[in-house]
């Protein structure tokens, strides 16, 4: 597996298992119809734990372009790799999102609210206020990625559980700041999704609400940015 390779396919285990719990609590007639934001943040926090520890020791697990461009405005990586980087990200969220659509098709056309067929591809905010938006999403990412570059590895490895930090910060930031947005902090996380829900088919579908879309990109890169500036302070 190269790098490509391995963005890919860990942002496609993002995606398929993280919108794969959303659409298991919120489509018509599935058995974990109703089952809550607890579930939802802990399938996504669980996603991101098996994506990280499939991935870390090819590409570094970026699997967030927002993750990738704070990373390279420090230096920490180089802005040659960051356009692979990107699109491998957004192609396995696409990817993912494929899959969430073929294994939930017959409960997605069961679902007469079209605006809950689109929770299941990409984020939406609970009051619709775009400065109010922008800055969830931009201090929740300013949130995790401080978090990521000051999580330090351990002298002995856990073999996989090395994953496990990342994963529970995604799991606080849900549980904590999940409810205004639904916390994209990621750009390829809302933008994949948002176009695969464009392309595919399916009954009762609403638009796909492109007026909303700057607000998981944008906010979430200039969060990323933002924690590296006050990291770079700090130290």
């Amino acid at each position: 597996m190269n790098a490509f390779i391995a963005e890919l396919l860990g942002t496609a285990y993002i995606i398929a298992f993280g919108n794969g719990v959303v659409a298991n609590v919120v489509l018509h007639k599935t058995k974990g119809n109703n089952g809550g934001l607890i579930a939802i943040t802990f399938g996504w926090s669980m996603a991101v734990f098996m994506a990280v520890y499939i991935t870390a020791g090819v590409s570094g697990a970026h699997l967030n372009s927002a993750v990738t461009i704070g990373l390279a405005s420090l230096g920490k990586f180089d802005w040659a790799l960051v356009p692979q980087y990107l699109l491998a990200q957004l192609l396995g969220a696409m990817l993912g999102q494929f899959f969430v659509f073929l294994l939930y098709k017959d409960h997605f056309n069961a679902t007469a609210d079209g605006l809950t067929q689109r929770a299941c591809f990409c984020t939406d905010p609970a009051i619709r206020n775009p400065v109010q938006n922008f800055m969830t999403e931009f201090l929740a990412t300013f949130i995790f990625m401080l978090a990521i570059l000051f999580i330090t590895k351990a002298n002995s490895s856990l073999g996989s559980l090395d994953a496990l930090p990342v994963a529970l910060v995604v799991l606080a930031i849900g549980l904590s700041f999940g409810g205004p947005t639904g916390y994209a902090i990621n750009p390829a996380r809302d933008l994949g999704p948002r176009i695969m829900h464009f392309i595919l088919p399916m009954t009762n579908k609403s638009s796909s609400d492109w007026g909303y879309a700057w607000v998981p990109i944008v906010g979430p890169i200039l969060g990323a940015l933002a924690a590296g500036f006050v990291y770079t302070a700090i130290n």
